[in-house]
C-alpha cells in the first residue's frame, strides 16, 4: 500500500520533527477554535513521546501515515468549510 506521505510536501513528510511541529500547529489551531488547545497538544505530544524510540522501519512508516492522515483530514475539513463544498464521499443509508 503506498504511503499517505506523497500527499504532504517530502520536506514535511519525510522529516519527523518537521511532522510533529505541524501536527501541533495543527492542535493549536483547532484548540484556539475549540478552547481546548491544552488537550489537544497535550494529545499530539504523548503520542510522539510514546513512539519516540521506535526503531522498526515499517511501524515508523504507519506512524508517520497515521499523522500525515490527520493532517490531510483537518486540511480536507478546512477547505470544506471555506469552500461550502464536500470534497469527502459519505454514505448515506
Amino acid at each position: 500500500m503506498p504511503s499517505l506521505q506523497t500527499a504532504l510536501p517530502p520536506e514535511l513528510a519525510n522529516n519527523a520533527i518537521r511532522l510533529y511541529r505541524e501536527c501541533l500547529r495543527r492542535a493549536k489551531y483547532i484548540g484556539q477554535k475549540k478552547y481546548n488547545t491544552e488537550l489537544l497538544t497535550g494529545m499530539v505530544r504523548e503520542q510522539f513521546k510514546k513512539h519516540m524510540h521506535e526503531t522498526d522501519r515499517e511501524k515508523i512508516q504507519n506512524l508517520k501515515d497515521d499523522a500525515a492522515r490527520g493532517l490531510i483530514n483537518h486540511m480536507l475539513y478546512e477547505s470544506e468549510n471555506l469552500s461550502g463544498r464536500k470534497f469527502s464521499k459519505s454514505s448515506s443509508t
